[in-house]
């Protein structure tokens, strides 16, 4: 996304999500849930193959960590099987090869990308700003020369 730091977590989840060349994370449905199949998503994206590409870790809890930091939400599995899931939504559940991760927040949407600039990473720095009532933004995109 444009202006939007690449080094940004937000920025690289979101491209890793949007990428067809993996299978361990996606969209649901509606393109407003993060699924994550976490043993895939260790092999395929923390592993030894693309795990630096994306991430700077290699562990899996250090990753659901800095979706914490930045605001997103574990969600009950309600789509495997249950009667609150589309068909589609079932069909996306199966495509998956282990249990399944939801993870939600309101700023991280499909064909949102002008929303990623309002991901910012919970510091205590931008907790006491955020409760002054002060705006707090992510960093601006470094220029490349």
């Amino acid at each position: 996304p444009a202006g939007i730091n690449p080094n940004y977590f937000p920025a690289k989840l979101w491209r890793l999500v949007n990428s067809p060349l993996f299978r361990s994370v996606r969209w649901d449905d509606r393109g407003e849930v993060l699924l994550v199949d976490q043993a895939l998503f260790e092999s395929e994206v923390l592993g030894a193959g693309q795990g630096p590409h994306f991430f700077q870790t290699k562990n899996f809890s250090s990753f659901i960590r800095q979706l914490n930091l930045y605001g997103f939400h574990k969600l009950v599995q309600e789509l495997a099987g249950g009667e609150e899931g589309s068909e589609d939504e079932i069909d996306v559940v199966n495509d998956f090869s282990g249990p399944l991760l939801q993870f939600h927040n309101p700023n991280f949407r499909r064909d949102r990308p002008d929303l990623l600039s309002h991901l910012i990473r919970l510091t205590s720095g931008n907790k006491a700003k955020l409760a002054a009532g002060q705006e707090v933004t992510s960093r601006p995109a470094r220029q490349i020369q």
